[in-house]
């Protein structure tokens, strides 16, 4: 979900969107993607999380005549859409805010290529095939600085970096590296970008810290892996807590020094612990498939 004092604004598995009142959870507005604008739910339903920005809502629905959205955030009233004249699907994906050149964009991976819309209309700004997975894009785009973004996802997709540019009124999206999915490409879970690094799971199991240049600084212990695609991931106080897909637990150094592992625990006993990490005060809540738990990870 996405937060505000005041609002809870979350994406269900079928697409239905709702907005409810941080305190007392009373219903404030609803939408129905897949009824109003035409949205395809992805396979294995839909992992999108609602971007707040200012006092809007951003959406990604991929529908006949809307690929993006705003909806305002106290009413939901639609106050721009993005056409979507090549048909181009939701993802798993979610959207990532950038400001290039003092133009503010949102920068959407959809099932057939990326596309940057313009914050002040939701204007189509630039479009590129080049990044465009085949069976499910998941991570969302990383906002490195004001020109590059960086793409990453499992299935051989591997990585990307874009430089997002402008010429006399112009945009253009060219690439400037790509990497092998067996040097880095995190599957299931958006990398963290931290100090000119970025830290993510690619799929031989391996954690991974990047250099911005795109040359791995360090990968893990191939004797100790996460699992294929990986558990979830955040960071802390300039560590990372990482789970593999087993639930076993992992805090190391968020450094590009080298792979500086400081602690282990099995705090799941199931399956498929991909499910999002969160982070309240110094209480750490992680799932698997079956189970939910909270953990005391740091001085209460």
């Amino acid at each position: 979900p996405a937060v505000t004092e005041r609002h809870v604004v979350a994406m269900g598995p079928k697409c239905h969107v709702v907005c409810l009142d941080a305190v007392s959870g009373k219903l404030q507005w609803g939408l129905d993607l897949a009824r109003d604008f035409g949205t395809t739910v992805p396979p294995w339903y839909a992992g999108q999380c609602p971007l707040i920005d200012g006092d809007s809502v951003i959406l990604a629905p991929g529908g006949k005549d809307a690929l993006l959205m705003a909806v305002a955030l106290d009413s939901g009233d639609v106050r721009w859409r993005t056409p979507n004249p090549n048909g181009w699907k939701m993802t798993h994906s979610s959207v990532t805010p950038i400001e290039v050149d003092g133009h503010r964009q949102y920068v959407y991976c959809a099932h057939l290529g990326v596309v940057g819309v313009s914050a002040r209309d939701g204007s189509l700004l630039w479009q590129t095939t080049d990044w465009k997975i085949s069976i499910a894009t998941v991570p969302s785009p990383v906002a490195i600085d004001a020109r590059r973004v960086f793409l990453s996802g499992g299935y051989e997709a591997g990585s990307l970096m874009l430089e997002i540019v402008s010429h006399e009124g112009q945009w253009q999206a060219r690439p400037l590296f790509r990497l092998e999915s067996t040097v880095f490409g995190a599957e299931q879970h958006t990398p963290i970008l931290f100090h000119d690094s970025l830290y993510g799971m690619r799929t031989d199991g391996r954690f991974v810290c990047l250099a911005l240049d795109g040359k791995v600084a360090w990968a893990s212990d191939a004797s100790q892996p996460f699992g294929r695609g990986g558990g979830a991931y955040l960071l802390a106080d300039g560590l990372i807590y990482a789970l593999d897909d087993h639930g076993r637990l992992t805090m190391m150094e968020a450094t590009p020094v080298k792979f500086t592992p400081l602690a282990h625990a099995q705090v799941l006993q199931g399956r498929e612990s991909w499910g999002p990490m969160a982070l309240a005060g110094t209480r750490l809540l992680a799932r698997d498939l079956t189970s939910l738990v909270c953990l005391e990870v740091g001085a209460p």
